[in-house]
């Protein structure tokens, strides 16, 4: 059973927090999922990526981990796009969800083990919405439509304590619609009346279907136990989402509803956050067709999963939009792969082994817990990085000493198993943060394929060219094989001799 010290910071207590599982050795994690009417934006990957990591390190800590993210699948948001399109609405939904999917496996995201979807839970969520209204925490509320359903917020003493507002305070901002019949300012809709030509199902008080907040308990509880661990989701959730799925589902079923609420903090662009009502927002869709997922990830563990990120844009006079940080993130993430084949060539199959009082031997052996260390603090991704930029560095030294030292084949042979031991290490490193989840040589082959897409270059003519600067080489040609070289270099292609003959050769981003 694991006995790691894991450390998490809750929004609700505000502080930092020992994991402590209901059920022994199981933690159990909802993570609120996308709304599937368009395509997700990069706030959304830093959250998804977040938590993914959350759950590759638990399971690294040798806790069984029960993942649950959900598909909101109903949704006004969704009905309206629909209608634009002239598209089902559930038909535009699963389209959507299955490219939502699609983008974030990319960013190296795992599927979760359960993905409930609203379309598909209703009945959970009409029970849920008796329940309430059995307990005098919901009323009915007729409209010309038929009947909507309220959660009546005063009903809850403890609203607000996940935000830490004050329940006098959030009416003087809240806002009625003159056509709404909720009896308070705050109180918000569990059901929605629709008419027969409009997305709904039957229920007890007529056709309609669910509010958004209550979708998230129902699904929750119906995966997890109305009791879990770990509530997940993006800062701008945390209010009035969270708070409301707090309200109605620990006035159903008694607290707490989650016992740690972790929350991803912004992406900004031009000191704002990054969102769709502000219209600044870059969709992943958009980042993977200039950076690799990897890169995308790299760039998103770089800061503490609480705090802003900086993203920025750069438009180029053609009139593309580049994102720099990703474009360095994505050098970095080349170097781990390439340090990674150097490492393989080093060794040269000799079994692993990384004994021995050598301060590279140590760092070796240490590397992999001082990354889980790491994380064990609240998810410190920006350090476990640095680990293994670290290691990288220590690696790199290795692959350059093995040549050196064919004049001792027994220290060759125990640099050559350290190499070995380096590259075990370094995949250990990588492992919970989903990094290097590629083989070398297939990351090598997206990344050519995308960067050729975007200078709108053919392989097999860059390979004429490096085979006139090879032929001309030959020759004893060297200014035509400079200028040729020039040439590719101006084309964005970077040249490598292999010893021994050959030239291998990559685009730059």
């Amino acid at each position: 059973m694991p006995t790691s010290p894991v450390r998490l910071y809750n929004t609700m207590t505000q502080r930092l927090e020992p994991l402590q599982p209901l059920e022994a050795g199981h933690v159990r994690v909802y993570v609120c999922g996308l709304t599937t009417y368009d395509h997700a934006h990069a706030g959304h990957a830093r959250t998804f990526i977040t938590f993914d990591v959350l759950i590759r390190f638990l399971r690294a800590r040798g806790y069984r981990v029960t993942f649950v993210r959900n598909v909101t699948d109903v949704d006004d948001k969704i009905l309206k796009r629909a209608t634009e399109r002239g598209e089902p609405p559930l038909a535009l939904s699963a389209r959507m969800a299955a490219i939502n999917a699609d983008e974030l496996r990319a960013c190296g995201c795992m599927d979760p083990d359960q993905e409930p979807r609203v379309s598909r839970s209703v009945n959970e969520i009409i029970a849920l919405i008796e329940t309430l209204v059995a307990r005098d925490a919901a009323y009915v509320a007729p409209t010309g439509k038929g009947n909507d359903v309220y959660f009546a917020v005063r009903a809850f003493p403890g609203y607000g304590k996940l935000s830490h507002r004050n329940v006098d305070e959030l009416v003087s901002g809240a806002r009625v619609d003159p056509s709404e019949s909720k009896r308070d300012p705050l109180d918000f809709a569990l059901w929605k009346a629709s008419d027969s030509a409009t997305l709904g199902w039957d229920s007890p008080w007529g056709r309609g279907r669910p509010g958004w907040h209550i979708e998230c308990s129902a699904m929750a509880a119906a995966a997890l136990t109305p009791h879990f661990d770990v509530h997940g989701g993006g800062m701008d959730l945390i209010f009035p989402h969270h708070e409301n799925e707090i309200a109605q589902s620990e006035a159903a079923w008694g607290e707490p509803f989650a016992r740690v609420w972790m929350h991803s903090g912004f992406l900004n662009v031009d000191a704002e956050k990054m969102s769709k009502s502000l219209g600044n927002f870059v969709t992943i869709e958009q980042m993977l067709d200039r950076n690799d997922g990897e890169a995308i990830r790299y760039f998103m563990l770089g800061a503490h999963y609480h705090g802003p990120i900086e993203f920025d844009l750069e438009k180029r006079p053609d009139g593309r939009v580049v994102f720099p940080g990703l474009d360095e993130a994505e050098r970095r993430v080349e170097y781990l792969y390439t340090t990674r084949t150097a490492l393989l060539g080093a060794a040269e199959g000799v079994a692993p082994a990384s004994d021995g009082d050598s301060p590279r031997a140590k760092a070796v052996r240490e590397a992999p817990e001082r990354v889980l260390t790491a994380l064990d603090n609240d998810l410190n991704t920006s350090v476990a990085l640095s680990v293994v930029s670290e290691l990288a560095r220590i690696a790199n030294e290795i692959v350059v000493e093995v040549p050196r030292l064919k004049k001792d084949a027994a220290a060759q042979g125990r640099a050559r198993a350290l190499a070995a031991a380096t590259g075990d290490a370094l995949d250990a490193c990588c492992r919970p943060l989903g990094l290097m989840q590629a083989s070398p040589s297939d990351f090598a082959a997206r990344t050519k394929a995308r960067r050729l897409k975007i200078r709108g270059l053919d392989a097999a003519a860059v390979d004429a060219l490096v085979n006139e600067r090879n032929a001309a080489r030959a020759a004893k040609d060297f200014a035509r094989s400079d200028v040729t070289r020039a040439a590719l270099a101006q084309m964005g292609v970077e040249l490598q001799d292999v010893p021994g003959g050959g030239t291998s050769w990559k685009v730059v981003i």
